[in-house]
């Protein structure tokens, strides 16, 4: 290696430039600029004139442009070198085609990237312990940048996926006196035969039950993304995530959800380029769009879409960013008694649409016109149109666009855009329920999440109650959970409970290797999870997440045993719900009994944090818990960190005295 390190070179390897003309033209700088401006800005010129922007134009407004981008995309459109995902490998082409607009207007386009991770590549691996800290970490680096570039004078964010999305919208919204415009990252193409990106994470699972080939997961596994660009083609927490931003107004209308390297997706970032520009003349800020009104908006298009669990903990985080009322648990309750879903999507049903379907039928506007009639929607918020929600509402509804893409989808997939997105009877006719309860019990006294609405309805009375009790078998650890399901050691009428998966145990991992392999596997839907661990957006069945406390702080779900009797009650008509331990087969108790025991044990003793936990998600797990924890969605609350701090260093210095 060093032999060829240093021989065999072209003379034009040997013979490097050791200076350059540099730039033609001048600085466009006055008496009042040289005498008055920092240093930083009159230097930002020369550099900015260096990389070879036209000096003439560099007193034009500057924005700046963050992106996920990740890999390198070559001129042919094939990866140089690869990237995390899907969802972040295309955004370069919606940055160049924002960017073209903004020149075309006489603006300067900055751009800074900050990719992200997957939680689908982290799925069942140590690297799913970085997964939801990822989030925080994100949207402070994206702060730090725009803090950076002090001449930006507004903001467009350019994401997709799981993590990188809702750190990207933390970090606009926190820019409360800046223009900000988000532009979603679209959706992957799903295959013309195939599985969809929820299913084929399943066929390791699968093939160890003898349900599938070596050969068929080798081939379905090759084709599933069926383009290069996108979030999952399932409404998972990236596809949420996008009708979220949208509801909240920090998205053009109808932008959601756009089929990634499209010609109708580049068009979303020209037309935000432009609304942004507007933005800017009109003075209007994030913090004139990003309400309290704005946020139920959002809870709202949560409900009425099925949206995943885990914006329980975004959109409480974008919330509390943007100097907003943090949304409770009741709140959500709330919203999703008056909500009906009404979009039929993967995973949730009951026909699996990919979510192109779903922008192709109207997408999250088309959703908010069926909702109309309960005028719960506060559609006098302002968005980043520069008008009314309402207005955009008015101006999409009688739009050539709606009625094309309608036409379009019908004609290419044989599909009836209104039996993606339904109104609110033919929904309730086809057995659509709402979409989140919340159980409480002596397992969960802070209370659990469960997608009810995702729950197989043959598993479900007639009263609309699920129903579980029996023996529980107890696993510290997903890794020993999905072992167990591969070996053949979960049956029918299993209650699995996997405990330590909370932040303090594994950063709060998300389990979808266990809720996919249970919903693939032909006895999965007899199966009840109960877990302080959180799950992906894709999840469905009886699967009960964010119990709280976790184990490792002490909460009841630590303390169960193999052979304990549980007892699960899912109302999804009414959202209501209890998670209760029961004794054990020798000892029965009551509600309040086994209260009582289970204040008396000592958790589990094999329940400790992971032993290949990283010291950045220890130190986030012990910021976000001082801070409120996932009630408020994990976020770091300076001023309460800072307090505990200081107590903390009282308490020390009292100690070392007694010590003394």
């Amino acid at each position: 290696m060093l032999n060829a390190l240093f021989s065999n070179d072209k003379d034009t390897v040997l013979k490097p430039r050791t200076k350059a003309a540099g730039p033609e033209g001048a600085l466009p700088l006055n008496h009042d600029l040289l005498r008055y401006s920092p240093s930083g800005d009159l230097f930002g010129m020369t550099m900015d004139a260096g990389i070879g922007w036209d000096p003439s134009c560099l007193r034009d407004a500057e924005v700046l442009i963050l992106s996920n981008l990740g890999g390198m995309r070559g001129f042919d459109g094939k990866p140089v070198a690869l990237t995390y995902h899907t969802g972040n490998f295309e955004l370069g082409m919606l940055v160049e085609a924002a960017s073209r607009e903004f020149a075309k207007e006489h603006i300067t386009p900055f751009a800074a990237y900050v990719t992200d991770p997957c939680d689908g590549r982290s799925q069942g691996t140590h690297a799913m312990f970085d997964s939801l800290p990822y989030r925080n970490d994100s949207a402070m680096v994206l702060r730090r940048l725009i803090r950076s570039l002090p001449t930006a004078k507004a903001l467009m964010g350019v994401a997709t996926c799981d993590k990188g999305l809702p750190g990207m919208m933390m970090a606009l919204v926190s820019c409360h006196d800046k223009p900000v415009i988000l532009v979603p990252g679209g959706t992957t193409l799903p295959p013309v035969e195939g599985e969809d990106t929820g299913k084929v994470q399943t066929i390791g699972a699968r093939y160890a039950n003898n349900e599938i080939s070596l050969e068929y997961a080798a081939a379905v596994g090759c084709r599933s993304c069926a383009s290069a660009g996108g979030g999952c083609h399932f409404l998972g927490t990236a596809g949420t995530s996008q009708v979220i931003a949208e509801a909240l107004g920090l998205a053009l209308t109808h932008s959601a959800l756009a089929p990634s390297g499209e010609e109708i997706w580049l068009k979303i970032a020209r037309d935000s380029a432009i609304a942004l520009k507007d933005l800017l003349l009109k003075g209007i800020k994030v913090k004139d769009i990003v309400t309290d009104k704005a946020i139920e908006n959002a809870m709202i298009m949560h409900a009425a879409f099925g949206g995943s669990t885990n914006l329980l903990l975004h959109l409480p985080a974008i919330a509390y960013s943007a100097g907003c009322k943090i949304p409770t648990m009741d709140d959500w309750n709330r919203i999703n008694l008056e909500v009906p879903r009404i979009v039929s999507v993967n995973p949730n049903g009951p026909i699996p649409h990919p979510t192109v379907r779903a922008f192709l039928s109207g997408g999250v506007p088309e959703a908010m016109l069926k909702l109309r009639r309960l005028n719960i929607l506060h559609e006098d918020v302002m968005t980043v149109t520069g008008m009314t929600l309402g207005e955009n509402l008015d101006c999409f509804e009688d739009s050539e666009r709606r009625y094309a893409l309608k036409r379009h989808l019908k004609e290419e997939d044989g599909v009836d855009a209104d039996d993606v997105i339904m109104d609110i009877d033919k929904a309730n006719s086809r057995g659509l329920t709402s979409t989140i309860t919340f159980p409480k019990g002596n397992i969960a006294p802070e209370g659990a999440v469960i997608k009810s609405t995702a729950i197989d309805k043959s598993v479900i009375g007639q009263d609309g109650v699920y129903r579980a009790k029996g023996a529980i078998k107890v696993f510290v650890s997903e890794e020993d959970a999905i072992k167990a399901i591969k070996d053949g050691a979960i049956v029918k009428g299993d209650i699995m409970c996997v405990i330590g998966g909370g932040p303090l145990g594994t950063g709060m991992e998300e389990t979808y290797q266990l809720t996919s392999a249970l919903k693939y596997l032909p006895f999965g839907k007899y199966v009840t999870l109960l877990t302080d661990a959180r799950f992906s957006g894709v999840s469905t069945g009886a699967c009960i997440g964010h119990i709280g406390p976790e184990a490792l702080a002490g909460g009841p779900i630590g303390k169960l045993r193999d052979g304990d009797i549980v007892e699960v009650v899912i109302d999804t008509v009414n959202l209501s719900g209890t998670i209760n331990f029961l004794g054990t087969k020798d000892k029965p108790l009551t509600v309040k009994e086994g209260e009582a025991e289970l204040a008396k044990r000592s958790t589990h003793p094999m329940v400790k944090p992971h032993p290949d936990l990283p010291d950045d998600t220890a130190l986030w797990a012990a910021l976000q818990a001082v801070s409120g924890g996932t009630a408020r969605g994990c976020v770091y609350d300076v001023k309460r960190i800072l307090q505990v701090l200081e107590l903390g260093q009282k308490a020390l210095k009292e100690k070392e005295k007694l010590n003394a």
